[in-house]
């Protein structure tokens, strides 16, 4: 007899995925007979299968039909949004049983705006029956190798989705020069399309090129750079979300999002991780820098930077 089977639905992003894995751990102990698939981006099926929380990954686009062979399933969980469009995608795949935020003729828990987007997701399990823990975030290492020139440097990822979120690059070199004068070595992250901002930052604080891996990793070696690393600074992105999950220090830059809604866990045991923010919102799409992220400057993510004390220190 085939097992029963269970499709959570997270279409997005690294970032979005990260949040997610303790609602999908959730799942994977309250249902540990079914089969478990997590329908997400094909990149990202490294990280997935790392949480240990799902049996296989599909690959998936946002709110596009999904693929015949996940129609049918006997439970399927919305991880995705609030609905009404992903309760439609999830709804034409006609599983047994819907698990999603109440929208239009679905039933469920009720949506909170402003709720921190971990403990959203196990919101919604716990409301439906399912007990899950916001505070099951950590992944183990990966097991395949980082890139060399990462182990126990300070890792600096100055891309983000949108401009709002993008502290500018001449602060980002300023803060690449403090840590090289700290005897921090640097290393710059980013997707091809950063590249050139990577190199740019690199040729103003005098790093070597060869220590700039914007555009030459993909997410799993992204993540295994993140792992290695001694320190991370970064904006409002998924490469916080991977400090989190290997307990990388950090101090993630926020600007039109509070981090009380996408920010570092604050639970005891978690303090190696800082989140500096002007306190105040704005258009998290918007094309240009923030002004409260502008508010930021660089002495203070070097002086947040310079009270992290990463895993090495603590035991040399």
């Amino acid at each position: 007899m085939s097992r029963p089977r269970l499709l959570a639905y997270r279409a997005l992003g690294l970032g979005d995925l990260l949040t997610a894995v303790p609602a999908l751990r959730a799942l994977a102990r309250a249902f540990p007979d079914h089969r478990r698939v997590l329908a997400t981006p094909r990149g990202l099926a490294p990280l997935a299968e790392l949480s240990g929380a799902v049996d296989a990954v599909a690959d998936a686009t946002a709110l596009a039909p999904l693929p015949a062979a996940l129609h049918g399933a006997d439970i399927a969980v919305n991880l995705h949004g609030r609905g009404p469009q992903s309760h439609a995608v999830l709804l034409a795949s006609a599983p047994r049983r819907l698990v999603a935020f109440a929208s239009g003729e679905v039933d469920g828990p009720r949506w909170r705006p402003g709720e921190h987007e971990v403990a959203r997701w196990c919101r919604l399990l716990a409301e439906s029956g399912i007990p899950a823990d916001p505070a099951d975030l950590d992944l183990p290492r990966p097991p395949w190798p980082a890139p060399s020139v990462a182990a126990g440097a300070t890792l600096l990822h100055p891309g983000a989705a949108s401009g709002a979120r993008r502290w500018p690059p001449g602060r980002w070199a300023a803060v690449a020069r403090a840590e090289l004068a700290a005897g921090r070595p640097v290393v710059i992250t980013g997707g091809l399309p950063e590249r050139p901002l990577a190199l740019r930052i690199a040729r103003a604080s005098g790093i070597a090129p060869e220590r700039v891996l914007a555009g030459r990793t993909d997410v799993a070696a992204l993540a295994a750079a993140v792992a290695a690393a001694g320190r991370v600074a970064c904006g409002d992105t998924g490469v916080a979300h991977l400090a989190t999950a290997f307990g990388t220090p950090s101090v993630v830059l926020f600007g039109p999002v509070p981090p009380e809604e996408w920010g570092p866990p604050t639970q005891p045991g978690r303090a190696e991780h800082r989140a500096l923010w002007a306190g105040r919102r704005g258009d998290p799409h918007g094309d240009a820098p923030d002004p409260g992220l502008l508010e930021i400057g660089p002495e203070e993510v070097s002086e947040a930077l310079d009270a992290l004390v990463c895993p090495l220190e603590r035991t040399g």
